[in-house]
């Protein structure tokens, strides 16, 4: 049968179980699957002890020799045990200016809703005027509905 121009791997095809043999415990997984997982994981942590235990082996004189050389490339992956957590890092000077930014906004936001700044003030103000003039506008409103009932209670006689 062709394949086109990509052929499978030649280790064979996979096998799945079936739910009758799932329900019946006769899959085609062998018995001492358990076991040999457990020796497994058994050989983990025996290599994890032995790794702990030996010392860094170095490469030729590396390990005559104590060189601090500034130019030799350090390993970047740091794992998170490793880590001091108590320590701090710099900011750069644009984070620093950036969360400056943000208090001082975060401040004068607090300053307006309490009204202590020009601006507040000045808002204040406008608002206030603007409530006089609606109240104004609504009580001649009122009075020109009043004149205009008055004139119809008259017409009507």
């Amino acid at each position: 049968m062709g394949r086109g121009k990509f052929k499978g791997k030649p280790t064979g095809h996979r096998h799945f179980s079936t739910p009758e043999e799932l329900l019946a415990g006769s899959s085609a997984r062998p018995r001492t699957f358990k076991k040999e997982q457990a020796e497994v994981e058994e050989e983990e942590e025996r290599s994890e002890e032995e790794v702990e235990e030996e010392p860094e082996k170095r490469k030729g004189t590396q390990g005559l020799i104590e060189i601090e050389n500034p130019n030799l490339a350090k390993p970047k992956n740091v794992k998170t045990k490793d880590l001091v957590m108590g320590r701090t890092t710099e900011l750069s000077r644009r984070e620093r200016e950036e969360i400056e930014k943000q208090k001082a906004h975060e401040r004068y936001m607090k300053l307006q809703e309490q009204g202590k700044t020009e601006q507040a003030r000045k808002d204040l103000e406008r608002l206030a005027l603007i409530r006089k003039q609606r109240a104004e506008a609504a009580k001649k409103r009122e009075e020109e509905k009043a004149v205009r009932e008055q004139k119809k209670v008259e017409a009507r006689k």
